[in-house]
């Protein structure tokens, strides 16, 4: 595409062509100005890391099931079902004979608050992948001031 005069000069008549070879970057450069503008804007609403202090509530209590299951954490990173000591390895074959015997097993977590969220989520993918889905996590009453 050549960009040019509307009327025939007198170079067009004589074999060479005046047409304009450049190319107008101008509205580029505004576009680009703009997006520029955007962009400082918008930067600091994409920060990911967010502060949380979350809210304080108490609730009612619920009666415990009789065939629930409970496996306890403490700050070292232990596991406990019911009162034994286990390691990871041990777990997954009771979750195995328990999502075998009743697959509607209630598994309580109770977690010093100490504990690495870590080891909690292993012990529940570990008992998701059995089968076992009623999963709830156990906590203290808060104290009323």
């Amino acid at each position: 595409m050549s960009f040019g005069q509307f009327r025939q000069s007198d170079a067009t008549a004589s074999g060479s062509q005046g047409t304009m070879a450049d190319i107008n970057v101008t509205p580029m450069v505004d576009v680009m100005l703009v997006l520029l503008v955007i962009f400082i804007i918008a930067a600091p609403f994409m920060t990911h890391a967010i502060k949380l202090d979350l809210p304080q509530a108490q609730s009612a209590a619920v009666p415990e099931p009789a065939n629930a299951i409970h496996i306890a954490f403490d700050a070292e990173g232990r596991l406990y079902w019911d009162k034994d000591v286990l390691s990871m390895a041990e777990l997954e074959p009771r979750l195995a004979v328990l999502a075998a015997s009743n697959p509607q097993a209630e598994i309580q977590l109770r977690a010093d608050k100490a504990t690495r969220y870590e080891i909690i989520a292993q012990v529940m993918a570990a008992a998701q992948t059995q089968g076992l889905s009623r999963i709830s996590f156990v906590t203290d009453k808060k104290a009323s001031r």
